[in-house]
């Protein structure tokens, strides 16, 4: 492409737009152009070097993902991300997590 990587990005604010409106339609109001950019960056060009990708291709790529599809990545993202344990203190997490014994196994 050429061109620098923020530059790409502003390049296809029009595709990004266009989607993120397609998305509000469906109801997901809370959907940015930032969020769908990621979700290409991670999902869709995961393996490919974006900035040598034809505009048109980028294109092209943000105006095909469907809201379900973007729905499941964001809802993996967030349980790959979350914190399971953070309002337990040590003594809870050890009885959660430590050794079973004779006497845990009767309560």
């Amino acid at each position: 492409m050429g061109t620098n990587f923020g530059q790409t990005f502003t390049n296809l604010l029009p595709a990004l737009e266009s989607k993120r409106n397609e998305f509000v339609l469906y109801g997901y109001t809370t959907v940015t152009k930032e969020d769908i950019w990621v979700y290409c960056l991670r999902k869709v060009w995961r393996n490919k070097n974006v900035e040598e990708l034809p505009v048109h291709k980028i294109a092209n790529d943000i105006l095909q993902i469907s809201p379900a599809a973007f729905m499941t990545f964001t809802q993996i993202e967030a349980q790959r991300d979350a914190d399971w344990f953070s309002d337990l203190n040590s003594d809870e997490l050890q009885m959660l997590l430590g050794p079973r014994n004779e006497n845990n196994a009767e309560s």
